[in-house]
């Protein structure tokens, strides 16, 4: 904080397990990395290289590289992990973690098939390496799973080793646990709370109405994913109510 303001909510201090913000690099430069941790570096724990983005990415290493200088955890999105899968090359993809010094992986199913507990197969294998953050939810708007579903694969990810389960909404935040039109599966949201702890749960809010929405139901350290680079800085005002949508929110009247 620059000022000193009063009545202003407590925001757990990095570093976090809970009151995440992860944000979503989709292909920025080395410089452009430079640039958005200088920024927004204090407030961000955790950058994920969207979906298959790291296989195309020039100058990867350097890049990677940048993040470590800057301690910041990296992992590779969760279709890349479902592209070496599906051609029988996990243990290329684990090895390819290991020799970029990537101690963060994902493993989802949101573009391909896998049997549950081959899934949380993978999840314990792979906390032998890292932490694990898994995926739930499909990237199919027509894939429409039951709350008790979404809370069935959420524990026993969870129970398999996971640090965190994702809530899925894409980058676009029009599928899982959102409607086509970006609109909260309230209902949804609500059994979920029920049964897994919120800490335990990163939700993809790419839009402003969905992080605001998450903001309200679960307070300033609610965790959040799949934020862009340029929305961190207003994202954290908004936390904290320095923005118009949260204003009120913590203020005493």
């Amino acid at each position: 904080m620059n000022f000193n303001l009063t009545q202003i909510p407590d925001r757990v201090q990095k570093p976090r397990t809970y009151g995440i913000t992860m944000v979503m690099d989709k292909g920025l430069s080395i410089n452009e990395v430079e640039n958005f941790l200088s920024v927004a570096g204090p407030h961000v724990d955790i950058v994920k290289l969207g979906f298959g983005t790291s296989a195309v990415t020039p100058n990867l290493r350097e890049k990677i590289e940048v993040y470590h200088k800057h301690k910041m955890p990296i992992y590779f999105g969760g279709t890349l992990f479902e592209a070496f899968l599906i051609r029988n090359q996990i243990d290329d993809y684990i090895a390819i973690c290991k020799d970029y010094n990537i101690s963060y992986m994902e493993v989802s199913d949101g573009s391909i098939t896998i049997p549950h507990a081959e899934k949380c197969g993978y999840i314990e294998k792979l906390t032998k390496y890292g932490k694990v953050l898994s995926e739930v939810g499909s990237k199919d708007a027509t894939n429409i799973m039951a709350p008790y579903k979404w809370i069935e694969l959420m524990r026993a990810e969870l129970s398999a080793g996971a640090s965190y389960v994702i809530a899925e909404a894409r980058e676009a935040g029009n599928v899982g646990i959102y409607r086509d039109s970006g609109e909260v599966r309230q209902g949804l949201v609500a059994e979920i709370l029920t049964q897994i702890p919120e800490e335990k749960i990163l939700w993809e809010a790419p839009q402003k109405a969905q992080q605001l929405y998450f903001l309200q139901l679960l307070g300033c350290n609610v965790n959040l994913g799949n934020i862009a680079p340029n929305e961190v800085i207003p994202l954290e005002a908004m936390r904290i109510g320095l923005r118009g949508d949260t204003f009120d929110l913590y203020r005493n009247k």
